[in-house]
């Protein structure tokens, strides 16, 4: 039986299909909110190279560090999700990221960046398997893969939005005023997320069950697990590269300075913003016209990936906005099969286990993210540039289709 203040919410946001889409838009800010947070250190690099002087490889610990801790906070958080729920779990995760993008205003070395980077790692790790969860809650499957293009465009926004907002910082403030004023968008989208959101799925639109979720040690023996957790694995580690390094490679390529980041930045991730949406439309849009979940999210994952190979020609480009324009693609391509890969989850599982498959598959993707960390700041340390990394990443999307298809040769509707 609903409560009173499920009751008035409900009225307020009207019926279930608005009150769905009205929880899509703020899935796609607390994404936003997310990547911006988590972009912030990447645009900044180039003053706290002369700020801290760390060398490569110490940046690189500083992104290892972050991944380390975003690998143990996607499990964690998915098995906490599943047993508090979505919008309490939301919530928690959301206060304490921004928190911890706060603490880095106070940071100012090496090893203390490593520690706040591990804090907002480990608390921002809780926004994927709360998104996927509460997708799988809210929305019947053949609008799935739409909402998750929708709310993981969020995440193009907020690496759009950092670096025009990190030189407007700098013009009043300094570097440290950066990470403190990003803490303000998260709290204010706590106090939104709770007052506008269904208290339970039950009071929404999409009623779920009341089974128990399955203990994480069998939902780890399942084959589509690990379809989705090795996809993610080699995939995931090419978006953490263009988020955390494409700022240095455009200061090293093309000689930009951190003023000249916005344009080409806005450009690359507005056009991954439309492979987001386009990739989650086109699965769905191909499902409606009569089409199997397999052959359309497969489908639709296959021209993702072939969308990807041309990347690896970028470091070879000689002028700045051909360069652009291929990264875009690269990242585009990768945006679509983002949207895809997060909705195979809810192909797979029942929304009871949607976020602990989620975080566990998270976290082999952030195990992927560690091992690039590590491999690109020493590649880069080397002396070796960004060809090969630029290769490896064109060529992880056709791989790890391939051992989709081995582990899950076809999917079906999933019924709770």
């Amino acid at each position: 039986m609903h409560d009173a203040t499920t009751t008035i919410r409900n009225a307020a946001l009207g019926g279930g299909s608005s009150i769905r889409w009205r929880i899509c838009a703020l899935l796609f800010v607390a994404t936003t909110i997310n990547y911006l947070d988590r972009q912030l250190l990447g645009i900044l690099k180039p003053v706290l190279d002369r700020e801290i002087g760390w060398s490569e490889a110490d940046y690189g610990y500083v992104v290892f560090s972050f991944q380390l801790a975003y690998a143990i906070g996607l499990t964690g958080a998915g098995w906490l999700l599943d047993r508090i729920g979505s919008r309490l779990g939301y919530a928690l995760a959301t206060a304490s990221w921004s928190l911890a993008i706060a603490f880095h205003g106070l940071a100012g070395g090496v090893w203390s960046f490593a520690a706040t980077r591990f804090g907002l790692g480990l608390s921002e790790a809780g926004n994927y398997p709360a998104a996927i969860k509460t997708v799988a809650e809210h929305f019947p499957q053949h609008e799935r893969s739409l909402a998750t293009g929708l709310f993981n465009a969020g995440s193009n926004v907020g690496a759009m939005l950092a670096p025009l907002l990190v030189p407007l910082i700098l013009a009043w403030f300094d570097w440290h005023w950066v990470f403190v004023l990003a803490a303000i968008p998260g709290a204010l989208w706590v106090g939104a997320w709770l007052a506008l959101t269904p208290a339970s799925p039950e009071s929404s639109v999409s009623p779920t069950e009341a089974v128990a979720t399955r203990p994480l040690r069998e939902i780890v023996r399942l084959r589509g697990t690990w379809a989705y957790a090795l996809a993610k694995f080699l995939t995931d580690p090419v978006w953490w590269f263009f988020l955390f390094w494409l700022p240095d490679f455009l200061s090293k390529s093309h000689g930009l300075a951190i003023s000249e980041f916005a344009l080409p930045l806005f450009t690359v991730y507005l056009i991954a913003d439309v492979g987001s949406i386009a990739g989650g439309w086109g699965a769905s849009a191909l499902m409606r016209r009569g089409w199997s979940v397999d052959a359309a999210r497969k489908g639709t994952m296959l021209v993702c990936a072939i969308a990807a190979l041309p990347v690896a020609m970028a470091p070879t480009l000689h002028a700045l906005w051909p360069t652009i324009l291929l990264i875009s693609l690269g990242v585009a391509a990768h945006q679509a099969w983002s949207s895809n890969l997060l909705t195979l989850v809810s192909d797979l599982v029942p929304a009871r286990d949607a976020a602990s498959v989620a975080g566990f598959g998270g976290t082999i993707g952030a195990v992927g993210g560690m091992a690039m960390a590590w491999s690109v700041g020493h590649i880069l340390e080397a002396g070796l540039g960004y060809q090969l990394i630029f290769v490896a990443a064109a060529s992880a999307y056709l791989l790890a289709l391939g051992i989709i298809q081995i582990l899950v040769p076809r999917l079906g509707t999933v019924a709770d």
